[in-house]
């Protein structure tokens, strides 16, 4: 490493954001710019710990974390980014939204705060974008062969380019007017502004990568008509079957699943017009977000921009323990700790072992009546959650937002109509190689495994790019290198 003693030196520093106050006002970006030399010593702090964790264990994409890092250090730009684009096509992405499970795995986060691992990729990638050294890279030859990729996530678009790269004509189906799946539509701006996005895709359409958007695959066009007109179909469609709650009062006005409130937030900032009569606002109004991940945590940072008087979160499992300092409970695995967003931070009341019992309201939703729950598990078997009699309680509320998951891909006419194999969590099965029940019909991402994390998506594109090259062309020199 260029600093042997630099995680003795150096202390981790994140770069800073702007106040609560003023990125309140708008829906962009909030972190500020970290100096290079800065940068640098960030970068430093990476130890020669012999067993790198965070590329092997931590990183589904087995991204080379300590090789970019010395590069880093080095000032040897060029260098880092050609290593991490070796692995990942969308380090933009991920070194915006990734949880980071690298972090976790970081050797130094056994007893002091880890490598800054997910802000240095995204210091490469858009030092990359800002020298122009991120160009297209169009095949050499053109192999013959066509390839249909139904939805435009982060799976489909890696590989997207990854088969196109490998010199296949490939069309990127999408049923929204436009390309990027949940990172379209389900990222608040905030976290991802769309710009990032767009850059990309200029990048692979340069490449020769086609892009069709309004299409609803199975119904605008057949499954009939895919599996004659291409050699390969790649199924690559997001986990969009949200979790209902199922309780008394479901139906008011003013429930809505937090995809829906989202996404129309999302398209507004895009320019588009929305209905006076179809919206869903948070404006003066009292919000309870019902589901502790992070798409509540998105739900609690836009009510905030839309001007929320009150945002409650609940969630029905306990409150995860606090970190003791200088501990990581379960490294190199992830650590089920008390963390709080950036939109958790911006303003809400949290509360765990809440159970919803019932919504009420005439005709619109008035209030939540709730209840406290607590958990106890024997050995061996599953947690038991039982109501605690007398902690019933009712908050007057405005908005309900359920953001408790999702459950699988959609089970479209596109689906039904190929008839490939599903399980019995609702996802689609493929085999080692990503082929799905159907000949020359693949399948990645959350389509096979569910709702996810986009650095998983990302890696299973790739995967399964390689397997789909193979199938077609005997071998392959596409990268297959993954932890998944």
């Amino acid at each position: 490493m260029g600093d042997p003693i630099g995680f003795k030196t150096y202390k981790r520093k994140m770069p800073g954001k702007k106040s609560i106050q003023e990125r309140l006002k708008d829906f962009k970006e909030f972190t500020l710019p970290l100096p290079e030399d800065e940068q640098k010593i960030q970068a430093a702090r990476c130890m020669d710990c012999g067993i790198p964790y965070c590329h092997g264990i931590g990183c589904p994409l087995a991204n080379l974390i300590p090789t970019f890092n010395d590069l880093v250090f080095r000032g040897r730009w060029k260098e880092a980014l050609d290593i991490l684009h070796s692995t990942n096509n969308f380090p933009e992405f991920t070194g915006r939204i990734c949880p980071a499970p690298c972090e976790a795995a970081c050797t130094l986060s056994i007893n002091d705060d880890p490598i800054t691992i997910e802000l240095i990729e995204c210091l490469i990638i858009e030092h990359g974008w800002k020298e122009g050294w991120v160009l297209p890279e169009p095949p050499e030859f053109e192999s013959g062969k066509r390839i249909a990729i139904v939805g435009s996530g982060p799976t489909g678009l890696a590989a997207a380019q990854q088969l196109r790269r490998a010199g296949h004509d490939v069309t990127l189906f999408e049923k929204a007017d436009r390309i990027g799946g949940l990172l379209r539509y389900g990222i608040p701006d905030f976290k991802l502004e769309k710009r990032v996005i767009d850059r990309r895709l200029e990048q692979m359409r340069a490449e020769g990568v086609k892009f069709e958007t309004g299409v609803n695959v199975g119904e605008d066009l057949s499954a009939r008509y895919l599996l004659k007109s291409f050699d390969v179909v790649c199924l690559t469609a997001g986990s969009r079957t949200p979790r209902d709650l199922k309780v008394e009062g479901r139906n008011l006005d003013g429930i809505h699943f937090a995809m829906d409130f989202l996404t129309q937030q999302n398209r507004h900032n895009a320019g588009d017009r929305i209905d006076p009569t179809q919206e869903i606002t948070a404006k003066d109004k009292i919000v309870v977000v019902i589901g502790g991940g992070d798409t509540g945590s998105d739900c609690i940072g836009t009510s905030n921009r839309q001007g929320a008087k009150k945002v409650y979160q609940f969630e029905i499992l306990p409150r995860p323990q606090e970190q003791p300092n200088m501990t990581n409970p379960n490294w190199p695995n992830w650590p089920v700790i008390m963390r709080t967003s950036t939109s958790q931070e911006e303003g809400c009341e949290r509360r765990w072992c809440i159970s919803t019992k019932k919504l009420t309201g005439s005709g619109k939703i008035e209030k939540l009546h709730g209840i406290e729950v607590e958990w106890s598990q024997q050995p061996g078997s599953r947690p038991v959650m039982k109501e605690i009699a007398g902690s019933e309680f009712e908050i007057n509320v405005n908005l309900v937002l359920l953001a408790m998951g999702f459950e699988h891909v959609e089970h479209d006419r596109l689906i039904t109509d190929l008839g490939v194999a599903i399980d019995h969590r609702g996802n689609v099965v493929i085999n080692e190689k990503y082929m799905t029940s159907i000949q020359n019909v693949f399948a990645a991402g959350d389509t096979a495994m569910g709702a996810s994390l986009v650095v998983k998506a990302i890696a299973q594109g790739r995967q399964m790019a390689h397997y789909v090259d193979s199938y077609l062309m005997g071998s392959s020199e596409l990268p297959l290198s993954s932890n998944i």
